[in-house]
């Protein structure tokens, strides 16, 4: 069966699901899968629990699943671009869960590699640490995270081969490879398709194993949470 598939909505046709949870790739707005994210909000499924390293902003990336209220629980290291988050996080209307950045890619890499938990210290006397198992190691305290395992993740990569063996390029290799593997199965958005064995094998990122299917996106937005520029010195 071939992994290319001609859309967004055809690559996640028959593994959305009322109630599933997603874990989407990208670090902040750089790398986000954002034709998949498009087409989960308009397949109209509903109860996610989302694992990302942000929750997007408002209207685009991860934030129009929430303002859509798709969302019922966001897993996530940082969600400071993002008012419609506040208000229904603010209003009971949204389950959250923190997780410090290194634990949450930790917590990814460790739910692909089959690793069901592992001990940190991070968070340790914190409200992260609140209802986690604690166990000394040499002296020190450290606590419990769980790996986590998606129904699906969503991933953008710069190049993909007709097997799905993914390149990613520069930022974007923050946090897309991680949720590559922590999916039952795993969808890719690419920027370009390119021959069997024109890539070099030591230079992918994501094995082709852990893809199931790919669709090549066009016109991304690339949007900047924030531009912040220097005036230029008068010549």
């Amino acid at each position: 069966m071939g992994k290319i598939f001609d859309s967004a909505v055809a690559a996640l046709d028959g593994l959305l699901f009322d109630g599933m949870t997603i874990v989407a790739g990208g670090f902040g707005l750089c790398g986000i899968p954002e034709k998949l994210i498009a087409a989960i909000h308009d397949s109209g499924v509903k109860d996610l629990t989302l694992v990302s390293n942000n929750a997007g902003v408002d209207g685009f990336g991860l934030g129009v699943l929430l303002e859509s209220r798709q969302v019922k629980k966001v897993l996530a290291s940082y969600v400071g671009e993002n008012k419609e988050f506040e208000r229904q996080y603010l209003a009971g209307e949204l389950d959250l869960e923190f997780a410090p950045q290194g634990t949450l890619a930790e917590r990814i890499r460790a739910g692909g590699a089959g690793i069901a938990g592992f001990y940190t210290r991070t968070g340790v006397g914190t409200k992260i640490a609140e209802g986690k198992e604690h166990k000394d190691f040499d002296g020190e305290t450290y606590i419990l995270e769980r790996g986590i395992v998606a129904d699906l993740a969503i991933v953008h990569a710069w190049q993909s081969d007709p097997y799905g063996n993914l390149v990613y390029r520069k930022t974007a290799r923050n946090f897309n490879p991680n949720a590559a593997t922590a999916g039952r199965v795993t969808v890719a958005e690419v920027e370009h398709l390119v021959d069997a064995g024109s890539l070099d094998p030591d230079g992918i990122h994501t094995p082709s194993v852990y893809v199931q299917r790919v669709v090549l996106g066009h016109d991304f937005e690339k949007r900047i949470e924030q531009r912040t520029v220097r005036q230029r010195e008068a010549v």
